[in-house]
């Protein structure tokens, strides 16, 4: 299990992990706001790192008949849709395990997964022709201001400073990547969520909440305490403690002869 796979399991062991759903339902809500723009009726989809099924719950038999739900960890509890039948299967977003040409559509998050070329040669060979893919993922400037009270701090307290926040994909080469793996009519947008805090504390506690907080190999694997106050004084300064979400959702098919050429 990776590493980031490990630190997403004790998050959805806490008590009540609900408390920390915020930013998913809002990128889930936007997902499916999406979906809403294509004029198609997808019978059988497919969402890779379903989570807690923030999904399923802005989805409707409008748009998708039938949804896979699949999950490196299926122990989560989640709500059924009143309106779309879902089976909950336990997968390893790397290692897809169905048949070529499966899916008219698959959903994904992508900020869990470690081997990205792997993961989208995989989803375009369940693919069917025409079929399409649509998700979102964090992507660069994420916590711009977290990251950089914490390096100003251990820089002056240690003279040198370690990564604390998960590495995040750049949108340009995301959509390199989605081209060289064989996507057509490829098209990203990003969307910003800002939330406010009491303090960087706060923030701290419910990135572990969300298993957000860094699990980049050899960190240090707790934060010096006067670096933490010293990031804090850097960060609070107004006394507001602001953190940006940058979400870059993204729309990608299957290469089918009855598609028109991107322009």
């Amino acid at each position: 299990m990776s590493s980031k796979s490990i630190q997403r399991a004790r998050a959805s062991l806490r008590l009540n992990p609900s408390l920390y759903d915020y930013l998913r339902d809002e990128a889930a809500f936007r997902l499916a706001d999406r979906v809403s723009d294509i004029n198609r009726v997808f019978d059988v989809a497919a969402e890779i790192g379903c989570g807690r099924g923030h999904l399923i719950q802005h989805l409707t038999s409008d748009s998708v008949r039938f949804l896979y739900q699949c999950d490196n960890s299926t122990e989560k509890q989640i709500t059924p849709s009143p309106d779309v039948d879902t089976l909950l299967l336990n997968v390893d977003e790397e290692f897809l395990p169905f048949a070529e040409n499966s899916f008219n559509m698959i959903f994904s998050s992508l900020h869990w997964v470690n081997d990205l070329r792997t993961t989208l040669s995989q989803v375009l060979r369940t693919l069917k022709p025409d079929g399409c893919f649509l998700g979102v993922t964090l992507t660069t400037d994420t916590l711009f201001e977290l990251r950089v009270s914490l390096q100003m701090a251990e820089v002056e307290r240690l003279g040198g400073f370690h990564p604390h926040i998960s590495p995040f994909v750049e949108s340009a080469r995301f959509g390199e990547l989605l081209r060289e793996c064989g996507f057509s009519l490829i098209s990203l947008d990003v969307d910003d969520i800002e939330v406010l805090y009491p303090s960087m504390f706060e923030l701290i506690d419910d990135l572990r909440g969300m298993g957000e907080s860094n699990s980049v190999i050899g960190r240090p694997l707790r934060l010096n305490r006067d670096v933490l106050f010293a990031a804090s004084s850097i960060y609070d300064a107004e006394r507001c403690v602001p953190a940006t979400f940058r979400l870059l959702f993204f729309i990608a098919w299957k290469p089918d002869p009855s598609q028109v050429s991107q322009i």
